[in-house]
């Protein structure tokens, strides 16, 4: 636990949150400054700032999770869809430095994006250039 990290103090219960599901190693809970009704986080219990950072299985209890309540968010406001999103890094996004994925429930004409819509300038890059990237991650 963090000391200072709000969803460590949400996960021990020094913060109140209205908590949809609890397990050993996750919490989900509403977002207190929700992006759309029945906007939920869901978060480790043990804290990780990165996805990278976790052990397999904290990241497993996460992502299962995300997928176990993306339809229950759904029917519970009647949504269109669910965007599932997590930001990692700070240059991501990230605005508290715990693991933390985003159920946001999402309407036909609420004014949203894709996914892709996160980013304004997309690179141009050769097929070359996607191939050096692609060695690169596989190592």
């Amino acid at each position: 636990m963090a000391e200072d990290c709000p969803f460590c103090q949400i996960v021990n219960g020094a913060i109140p949150a209205r908590t949809v599901h609890e397990a050993d190693a996750v919490q989900a809970f509403l977002d207190a400054n929700p992006l759309a009704r029945g906007h939920t986080l869901v978060v480790p219990t043990r804290h990780h700032a990165r996805v990278a950072d976790m052990p397999s299985e904290d990241r497993d209890a996460v992502f299962e999770t995300l997928g176990r309540l993306a339809p229950a968010v759904e029917a519970a406001v009647d949504a269109d869809g669910v965007t599932v999103g997590m930001n990692d890094g700070n240059a991501a996004g990230q605005e508290v430095p715990h693991v933390h994925g985003h159920l946001v429930p999402r309407f036909d004409g609420d004014g949203g994006g894709a996914i892709h819509s996160i980013v304004r300038t997309m690179p141009d890059l050769s097929d070359e250039q996607l191939d050096d990237i692609a060695d690169e991650i596989r190592g």
